[in-house]
């Protein structure tokens, strides 16, 4: 039985946590301040602590962050879950950075704190082991995941392990890289896999859409709401919901995902009756969010709330001897559905498309190797086969042919980018934004910064 003691000095706190969290099976104590606490936790030795950031000395935060820095001195690996109000919010999130696994805000949802308490602990008491592609497949379902790179073996062991649990995970990585097959993978491996899987691509929501397009409205709600629409986290409701692009999210719109991801209620558009949704959140990005945090264009406690799991994705340059594993389980599906059973690739064939930078990832492989399947008439596809339908701009690529360090800026190789695909695609939007591996949306967005005309 999981021992957790509870750190507060309001008496109906102390007992309404004990209450609910026996009832969960829990071992509960309780104590009313932080400096009677330290022997508590000597002599009880809890599995997990819950530690308010208010008492009544004063309530800026301040004591209880003093009580964190003290029990995690002491107690440097004790899982902590911080309780706080929304006027203290960003104290919370200093506390995270000081070790904090999770915060709750007040006044909070017994099935939240509870599924918090049961992610910390199954992950913190989780042993892990070498990772093991035959292994991981007899354990997980990951056959559409393929490669046996040990980055990407060490990234399905994790997701293993995280996926029984309700746990918010954060998916990074360039573009094509797989992000959402991961969250597939999550999904279908969870105690939620018969519920639903909703995908949101947040870079192509506008900000005016965004309450209507994630929660929904009524009827008259705007000018052409003519009928009641239910939103995506209510379609997801018991389920899991991936919100891809999160990175591409304006302000305003990150204050309300912020809201429903804690609190777990929202308001459909033009409703004054909250709806409450049970939802496993996996979120995407191929954007640094920590530079994002640092220059304050995404809110920093809307990133701890996603990233209690982050998973990072390796470029395909990254594990090229995947390549042609990918390469082959491509083509042994797309001779199936183009009814071609002989299709296969020379070995020599295999060697080239090994050594190729390929910046799309493995969205740009599969798109390789299905154009060469229809425009080659050969069953044995060799390098002159792709190197016919492959990109100028991938063949020429090479980290010979990149600029020198300190003579480009990001921007000013961003630019480049852009000018050379909307040059060489005749500034058709979808081929340019498909190239270079982002939505149309985001695309037009990098187009009005750089002030590159534009017509579709």
């Amino acid at each position: 039985m999981n021992k957790i003691l509870a750190i507060d000095d309001d008496i109906a706190v102390q007992t309404s946590l004990s209450l609910m969290l026996r009832q969960e099976g829990f071992q509960v104590k309780t104590c009313s301040s932080p400096v009677l606490a330290m022997d508590i936790i000597e002599a009880y030795k809890p599995d997990l602590i819950i530690l308010d950031l208010n008492f009544s000395i004063e309530t800026s935060g301040e004591e209880g962050m003093k009580a964190l820095k003290m029990i995690r001195g002491a107690f440097p690996d004790m899982a902590i879950i911080l309780l706080t109000g929304w006027g203290t919010i960003n104290l919370a999130v200093e506390g995270m950075k000081l070790g904090a696994r999770d915060f709750v805000t007040k006044p909070w949802q017994n099935d939240y704190i509870v599924q918090s308490i049961n992610t910390i602990l199954n992950l913190s008491q989780q042993k892990v082991q070498s990772p093991n592609r035959r292994k991981l497949d007899q354990q997980y379902q990951f056959e559409h995941i393929v490669g046996d790179d040990p980055q990407l073996l060490e990234i399905l062991e994790t997701i293993g392990r995280v996926a029984t649990t309700d746990a918010p995970v954060l998916i990074t990585g360039e573009s094509g890289t797989g992000k959402e097959l991961i969250a597939e993978a999550i999904h279908q491996n969870s105690k939620r896999r018969n519920r639903p899987f909703v995908k949101v691509n947040l870079g192509g929501v506008s900000a005016t859409l965004f309450e209507s397009e994630l929660f929904g409205h009524t009827r008259g709600a705007f000018t052409d709401a003519k009928s009641d629409r239910v939103g995506r986290f209510e379609l997801a409701n018991k389920g899991t919901i991936f919100l891809d692009e999160i990175g591409d999210l304006d302000l305003s719109s990150q204050v309300k995902l912020l809201r429903v991801l804690q609190d777990r209620t929202f308001e459909p558009l033009g409703s004054s009756k909250s709806k409450t949704v049970d939802v496993r959140v996996i979120c995407a990005t191929n954007r640094n969010l920590e530079e994002m945090v640092a220059q304050n264009t995404f809110r920093e406690d809307l990133y701890y709330r996603i990233n209690l799991i982050t998973v990072k994705l390796p470029a395909l340059r990254e594990r090229p001897d995947d390549i042609a594993a990918l390469a082959l389980y491509f083509v042994n599906n797309l001779k199936t559905i183009y009814e071609r059973p002989h299709l296969k690739i020379h070995p020599k064939a295999i060697a080239w498309l090994k050594g190729l930078p390929l910046p799309g990832n493995i969205r740009q492989l599969k798109n390789l190797v299905e154009k060469t399947i229809l425009l080659s008439p050969n069953d044995e596809l060799e390098i002159a086969d792709f190197q016919k339908n492959i990109s100028v701009n991938t063949q020429q690529v090479s980290k010979n042919s990149l600029p020198e360090v300190g003579t480009m800026t990001l921007d000013e190789m961003e630019l480049l980018m852009i000018q050379r695909a909307m040059a060489f695609h005749q500034n058709k939007i979808s081929k340019v934004a498909r190239a270079l591996g982002i939505t149309r949306f985001a695309l037009y967005r990098r187009l009005e910064k750089f002030d590159i005309p534009f017509s579709e």
